[in-house]
């Protein structure tokens, strides 16, 4: 098997997996904090990563989204078992690749702290201090890379500032970096141009600018870190043209010209929305809009648009992942 830095060399789009918490969910398993599948239910959490790797993805994330111990904290749990949890979640995934006795990559999500960091909020009072996030995020990276995954995948960030602040301790490791905001829609009142930014403001154009300025890292570029940029999630909630698929290809779009604006050299990019709007059943029970069928409508689009990495996020499970899969096959046997 070749290394993830070569496999990503390769022209090839690359299929993720979808979303952890929704298989959990289907087998049953509500838990405040989703890590602790790792060991309450290491069966389950082994057989969700079997199955995406059956499905067809090539790349699968660990169950470490809010592993880390501010989240464990949050859950009213010991920030001590942030550790073990971590690395049971990376042996749950590799086990399933070994089973699996295919080439599939592991990547190490990274998701954000439970709360603003104090980079945006200004201070300690009502958010997180850096130290703290630094701390945060530097040990799961930790954790992750003595696990032996193929890369970080830092998903969902609400800020570019967290964002940046955990490439610049994740970067020791040495591993690739993929790095995914997760966006909504705004306009721009006075030219009419719809642009995605996240919670806190950032733009795509944002994240490259605080990644290669050094706000987080003492004037050090980071973007020279990073290998993938990208796109997940996404909780438009009104206008479905800016929801699941299309919110996928409209983010790429942006980040794709805001890299061409700024003459970066070229990074890979990543797109993995949520299954369309959340909406709730009969039973006030949350599902999402979008079939695997209605979602992989879109694979050919969002792969045209410049997408490298391709998957699922909210809502998205098995079965979506196989439909993309077919998807992207067809488009092989068509080329």
């Amino acid at each position: 098997m070749i290394s993830f830095l070569e496999r990503i060399a390769d022209d090839r789009p690359l299929l993720y997996d979808g979303g952890f918490g929704t298989e959990l969910f289907a087998h049953g398993i509500e838990l405040a904090n989703s890590a602790l599948a790792n060991e309450l239910y290491p069966d389950i959490v082994s057989s969700i990563h079997s199955d995406y790797i059956e499905a067809g993805a090539e790349v699968i994330g660990t169950n470490t989204f809010v592993a880390s111990y501010p989240h464990l904290e949050m859950a009213g749990k010991d920030a001590s078992e942030s550790d073990g949890l971590i690395r049971l979640a990376v042996e749950h995934a590799r086990a399933a690749i070994e089973r699996s006795e295919r080439d599939v990559y592991l990547a190490g999500s990274i998701g954000p702290l439970p709360g603003a960091i104090e980079a945006d909020s200004g201070d300690t009072e009502f958010g997180i201090a850096n130290s703290i996030a630094r701390d945060a995020h530097e040990r799961v990276g930790s954790l992750l890379a003595e696990g032996g995954v193929d890369f970080f995948c830092v998903e969902t960030m609400f800020s570019a500032n967290e964002a940046a602040l955990a490439i610049d301790e994740l970067r020791k490791f040495g591993l690739p970096i993929a790095v995914n905001l997760t966006y909504k829609y705004t306009k721009d009142r006075t030219t009419g141009e719809v642009i995605y930014k996240t919670d806190w403001g950032h733009s795509a154009a944002d994240l490259l600018e605080i990644l290669a300025g050094g706000a987080q890292s003492d004037g050090h570029d980071l973007l020279g870190h990073v290998q993938i940029v990208g796109l997940n999630c996404g909780a438009e909630s009104r206008r479905d043209e800016h929801t699941g698929m299309p919110h996928a290809i409209n983010g790429i779009g942006q980040l794709k010209r805001a890299m061409e604006t700024r003459q970066d050299p070229p990074k890979r990019m990543m797109a993995y929305p949520n299954a369309g709007k959340a909406r709730l059943d009969e039973q006030h029970r949350t599902y999402y809009a979008n079939t695997p069928e209605e979602m992989a409508a879109f694979v050919p689009d969002l792969l045209q648009a410049g997408a490298y990495f391709i998957g699922g996020c909210c809502g998205t499970g098995v079965a979506h992942i196989r439909a993309f899969r077919e998807a992207m096959d067809r488009m092989d046997q068509a080329a």
